[in-house]
């Protein structure tokens, strides 16, 4: 074995060479001896010499490690050049500083008619089934029933001749005249006054006898999003919709189902992209009235989709990417970003976070070189404070499992912020929509679950910020101890009357609701039935789960308070009650798992949970 192992260091250029490019001229690595005279390390004349004239050569550029300015002074990093800037992938001796969010959509989605559009796409309903028909009546109905062309569409349909049911027809099968919402017949181009025009019908679902729901009206405005991204060279479209879908809340379902369903991220990638959707489409115009409640209703849908946007921004970013400093960095960029300062932010470091006793956050996040950062975001309204309320969430930004380390689906547990993201996004959509009556309080409690020699080892003791000690039993049972403080500090700190939760907590919970349900357990009756019908309206589906007191005999330790970790079954339910040991028994108090619908493997981020909380949020002030 070498007992005198070689040491590598990195040579910095003399401090009056003047840095002008982003790239260094080079960095010498050199490798030292002990000198006999000395323990210290010291270079010899003749290495110095070569040192000197090899900084200037620019054919030691792959050899060196990228720096850039920062303030005067130069940071060590790598950088990855795209063609339009750099964008930093890792840091060598300090973390990424910034994470970069992908532009919003430039389609304007407007009130107005079809009379300059490209592309005009016609909603129709299909034909009323009678419900006490056969099965075998119902097909013949379904095969044979005149599509539904109401108001507009009949009037369009009536001056085009017929054309629109003709398009119809021809596409039976595949159309199945307009009997499952969202599905869009290829194109009928028509020239009128010498300029050609594309036609397409949009289905519209059976003709219903209530108000349509907010689920099928997302599906129609995810339809179109694709419909006006599938017709290539279009600069503007329109949309005919019936009566039964032009009340301002199915128009605001629809507007953020169209705006999300642009979203495209291209951060992090320098050869062949994916494709901007609508890239070359200026503007979709409904064919509605004038009215500022339509104008309204799409503005706040495009608002919701902007939360929704930095969520998946956030889960979809890569580690090396997003951190605790960068994920601050993000928050106090939403906060500038914020009109009339409504949204202010605070970030808590290593000190304050001690000052307060937050033992259980600061335990998780010793194991990271990265120092860990408590996000606090406040919305505040104009005019009176009806309600204070607390939203927190999971803020871990990777989760190896610490010494209990994973074993599989690592590389996904990137989405382990997928609460922290939610609360964000939620952030950046309240501070647009300026909800009255509510001040809002958005917690992450940010840090990396990792492994060194300060890391959490099993049977660790740590003291939480409401004094309750900790036995760790399972390392990989981090969150919750995460959450701990960041759950006092909304309780005890802030004084928030109701609080709510997101976290991607445990995988029990997914083998009980699968990948598109996330579990809310609570207490409290109200709080349930909200979040219950809310879950309906964004399309965020929840369920309530059962908080079986009789498991708390679980989370008993043998020297400490309470143990991180229960019994292999109820998994689901020993972490939420775990997590209520840390909010007054008498509060408001709701916990969402999210592990299962944050993320699709196909997809990556589904922006779960950030119009859940938006809505839960705006509804407070009411």
């Amino acid at each position: 074995m070498n007992m005198n192992p070689q040491h590598f260091i990195a040579i910095k250029p003399p401090s009056s060479s003047p840095m002008r490019t982003i790239f260094p001229r080079a960095v010498l690595l050199t490798i030292l001896r002990p000198s006999s005279s000395a323990s210290a390390f010291s270079l010899s004349s003749s290495t110095a010499a070569s040192s000197t004239s090899l900084l200037a050569s620019p054919s030691l550029k792959s050899l060196s490690l990228s720096r850039i300015a920062r303030g005067g002074s130069l940071t060590p990093s790598a950088l990855s050049m795209t063609k339009e800037r750099p964008f930093q992938t890792w840091s060598y001796d300090s973390p990424c500083e910034t994470m970069d969010w992908n532009p919003d959509s430039k389609v304007s989605l407007l009130v107005g008619d079809e009379a300059d559009a490209d592309l005009v796409i016609v909603g129709v309903f299909a034909p009323a089934i009678d419900e006490d028909s056969s099965e075998e009546e119902t097909e013949a109905e379904k095969e044979l029933g005149p599509l539904v062309l109401a108001e507009r569409a009949a009037e369009l349909d009536e001056k085009l001749e017929g054309l629109l049911k003709e398009l119809a027809a021809e596409n039976g099968k595949e159309f199945r005249n307009g009997e499952e919402a969202g599905g869009v017949t290829p194109a009928a181009r028509v020239v009128e006054g010498g300029k050609a025009k594309r036609y397409v019908l949009l289905g519209l679902g059976p003709l219903p006898k209530d108000p349509i729901d907010s689920v099928t009206a997302m599906k129609l405005g995810a339809s179109v999003a694709s419909s006006i991204h599938t017709h290539k060279s279009i600069t503007k479209a329109a949309v005919i919709l019936p009566s039964q879908l032009t009340d301002a809340s199915t128009i605001q379902h629809f507007s953020t189902a169209f705006y999300t369903n642009l979203y495209s991220d291209n951060r992090y990638r320098t050869g062949k992209k994916v494709e901007v959707k609508a890239e070359s489409v200026e503007s979709v115009s409904i064919s509605l009235p004038s009215s500022e409640d339509y104008t309204s209703a799409i503005q706040t849908g495009l608002y919701l989709a902007r939360g929704v946007s930095m969520t998946k921004d956030i889960v979809n970013a890569p580690h090396n990417i997003l951190n605790s400093v960068s994920l601050a960095d993000t928050a106090m960029r939403l906060a500038v970003e914020s009109e009339d300062g409504c949204i202010t932010c605070e970030i808590l470091g290593k000190d304050e976070c001690e000052e307060r006793g937050m033992g259980a956050y600061l335990g998780v996040a010793r194991g990271a070189e990265t120092e860990p950062k408590f996000i606090h975001l406040v919305y505040k309204p104009k005019g009176e404070v009806k309600k204070k309320v607390g939203i927190v969430g999971k803020g871990l930004l990777f989760d190896t499992g610490g010494y209990n380390i994973k074993t599989s689906m690592m590389e996904l547990m990137k989405f382990d912020c997928g609460g922290a993201a939610a609360v964000i996004g939620a952030a950046r959509a309240i501070g647009y929509m300026r909800p009255e009556g509510v001040e809002a309080h958005f917690i992450v409690a940010a840090c990396s679950n990792m492994i060194n020699s300060k890391a959490l080892v099993p049977s660790d003791v740590l003291t939480a910020s409401n004094g309750k000690t900790i036995e760790v039993l399972n390392t990989d049972a981090e969150g919750r101890l995460t959450l701990a403080d960041a759950l006092v500090y909304a309780d005890k700190e802030l004084g928030c009357e109701s609080i709510i939760e997101l976290s991607t907590l445990t995988g029990a919970c997914m083998i009980s609701l699968g990948k598109k349900i996330c579990g809310v357990w609570t207490e409290n009756d109200d709080l349930a039935k909200s979040i219950e019908e809310i879950s309906k309206v964004t399309g965020d589906k929840s369920w309530r789960m059962p908080m079986a007191h009789e498991y708390k005999e679980q989370l008993k330790s043998k020297i400490a308070d309470i143990s991180n970790l229960g019994d292999r079954y109820g998994g689901a339910i020993t972490a939420a009650l775990f997590l209520q040991e840390f909010v007054s028994k008498k509060k408001p108090f709701a916990h969402l798992d999210i592990a299962g619908p944050v993320w699709d493997d196909k997809v990556g981020s589904t922006g779960f949970g950030a119009k859940l909380v938006s809505e839960w949020v705006r509804r407070q002030g009411e």
